[in-house]
């Protein structure tokens, strides 16, 4: 049997000394030294380096015209690099090849991305070309690393008794919080199946048909906004568990990442501490707290009640509002420039502004405190302030006074900058579960309740308790971070059908609307639906953490740009109107787009 070739240009050694190869792949580079070439041949295994000498001028010949990324096939014999030559740096370092035969399988224009030097390009221009971005030894290395994380995760599942089911890419649209992709029906004209947002309502039937443990690593659809670490279509790792407890769902989650991060990154990342939202979001801002940065918001409310200043006195006496006051170790060497660009920063997440006291001298007392609100505060309320924070000389100290949300999210965010402007990470990971969620949040425009997670969360209460207190009620949820990164989340599901309707109530939904949009999982539930619980994880945002890529861009083989557009297909695209008749379907172009009328 003939074959292109017989090893791959990454796998040869000193072992393969005098051995006579065929390798195949791209030239990577190519160099001209006192009349000799060198080629670095480059596949999917790694660089190779190829010389060709002048004695044998047809082949010396071809090897002059070579350009990077002509895909050749060289047949040559392996041989010890001259001594002061050997490169540590490379796998195949040790030994180099004297090409023997040279064909050009083909030839390439030159490439609008460099594979060799890479400079950083457009983003643009790297998905639409992407294939030429794919071939650069870091985009490998990322797409390598998510099959070997799939693959690891894949067998922990299958070990622990998981079965890999599928279920429906055509669905029904289901109000999850973000907007369906649609796709019209030509046989049932006028009507749309939706793109799932996630298999919620199908891996929960899945568990009522009996099938005991589902998991998929599965595509979702979200047609929203985007960010660095969102996509329109983006990959789950979906699990769904019958009579588990919410304590064993978290078990086996965890043993899985733990012995994933073992396995792939020989990282032992230890136990995983609990935390439940409250204290999250109140030391730290965030229901995903980086617990690298050992800084904390300190509620200060009480300590400002009384005072003139109505910036403080307003949401120091709002239940809603909270002020919280974040002490930085030897915050004193920030310049006022970097003071109002952290100003700036928090402006983005709603804040008025950014508070801040200059521990110059602590000792000295009030004189020894520099910042503009001074003069607004007793003596009585900056030593409460100073004793709280537990500031010392050379700190400072920022405050945040305004709605609880946004000062939150604020000093949160504000944190985790603070924190790594001012290298105060510490360790490389910090694994967490945040427990014990709201079954509701407000709604202050809508004047309503929403889901904090999904409406088949199971609250930690009877259905009468949170009918009562539906404010106060907390769920059966938990979310795994790392990282300040929500890498997934799940919770215990409702199982029957009086909670269900009872939280259908609370949340506004009539049953008119329930029977609409969930009859078939209402009617499941009539039929001894079993107890359970499952989780997702973001495979996505997890690839990215443990690549260190600084978008899930970068660990997704073909992605969409921030608008949701592909640069390499051109899509979105128009339909031609044979299709459109026959979806039943006329395209209104919004009247900037539309031609001018003669």
């Amino acid at each position: 049997m003939s074959t292109m070739r017989s090893h791959f240009c990454g796998d040869l050694r000193e072992s393969h000394i005098d051995q006579e190869i065929t390798v195949v792949g791209w030239v990577h580079r190519r160099r001209d030294h006192g009349g000799v070439i060198f080629v670095d041949l480059r596949d999917h295994s790694g660089l190779l380096q190829v010389v060709f000498d002048p004695d044998r001028e047809e082949i010396f010949k071809i090897a002059e015209g070579l350009r990077s990324e002509f895909v050749i096939q060289v047949t040559a014999r392996v041989r010890n690099r001259p001594e002061g030559t050997v490169n540590d740096k490379m796998p195949t370092g040790a030994v180099e090849v004297l090409g023997l035969d040279l064909k050009v399988l083909n030839k390439s224009e030159t490439p609008a991305i460099q594979i060799e030097g890479y400079q950083e390009v457009g983003e643009e221009t790297r998905l639409k070309y992407r294939y030429l971005d794919l071939r650069r030894p870091e985009m490998q290395r990322n797409l390598r690393l998510r099959a070997q994380v799939t693959r690891t995760m894949r067998r922990y599942l299958d070990d622990q008794g998981f079965l890999d089911i599928e279920t429906p890419m055509l669905t029904k649209a289901t109000p999850e919080g973000a907007r369906d992709y649609l796709v019209p029906s030509r046989t049932h004209q006028g009507q749309f199946f939706a793109l799932p947002q996630s298999p919620q309502l199908f891996k929960q039937l899945l568990m009522m048909s009996g099938f005991d443990r589902y998991y998929q690593i599965v595509k979702c659809f979200r047609d929203e906004d985007l960010r660095a670490d969102r996509q329109p279509e983006f990959t789950q790792v979906d699990i769904e568990t019958a009579f588990l407890t919410d304590e064993e769902v978290m078990g086996m989650a965890e043993g899985m990442i733990r012995e994933l991060f073992k396995e792939v990154m020989d990282v032992d990342l230890g136990e995983f501490p609990r935390m439940p939202y409250a204290e999250a979001m109140h030391d730290y801002g965030s229901d995903k707290p980086d617990m690298r940065i050992p800084l904390k918001l300190i509620e200060i409310s009480d300590l400002l009640k009384e005072v003139d200043f109505k910036v403080f006195a307003g949401p120091a006496n709002d239940p809603k509002s909270r002020i919280a006051a974040m002490r930085v170790p030897n915050g004193n060497e920030l310049s006022r420039k970097q003071i109002d660009e952290y100003t700036n920063f928090v402006g983005r997440y709603g804040a008025k502004g950014l508070a801040y006291i200059k521990c110059n001298d602590i000792a000295a007392g009030r004189d020894g405190l520099q910042s503009p609100i001074l003069k607004f505060l007793p003596d009585e309320a900056v030593n409460g302030i100073l004793e709280r924070t537990g500031a010392q000389t050379g700190d400072l100290v920022f405050f945040g006074a305004d709605k609880k949300n946004i000062v939150n999210d604020a000093l949160g965010a504000l944190r985790v900058k603070v924190g790594h402007d001012m290298n105060l990470v510490e360790g490389d990971w910090a694994p967490l579960w945040v427990v014990d969620f709201p079954m509701f949040e407000y709604d202050d425009k809508e004047k309503r309740l929403n889901a904090l997670h999904h409406p088949f969360t199971a609250p930690a209460c009877s259905a009468d308790e949170l009918k009562a207190n539906p404010e106060t009620a907390l769920s059966v949820a938990y979310d795994m971070v790392l990282n300040g990164t929500e890498l997934g989340g799940g919770s215990v599901r409702i199982h029957e059908q009086t909670m269900q309707d009872t939280v259908f109530e609370l949340l506004g939904i009539s049953k008119e609307e329930a029977e609409e949009k969930f009859g078939f999982l209402l009617d499941a539930l009539k039929f001894g639906a079993p107890p359970h619980a499952g989780l997702a994880f973001g495979l996505d945002r997890l690839i990215m953490l443990m690549t260190g890529a600084g978008s899930i861009r970068d660990v997704m083989a073909f992605p969409k740009t921030q608008t949701a557009a592909c640069p390499l297909t051109s899509a979105p695209g128009d339909a031609d109107r044979k299709q459109l008749k026959e979806l039943g379907i006329q395209v209104k172009k919004p009247a900037a787009e539309a031609p001018a009328e003669s």
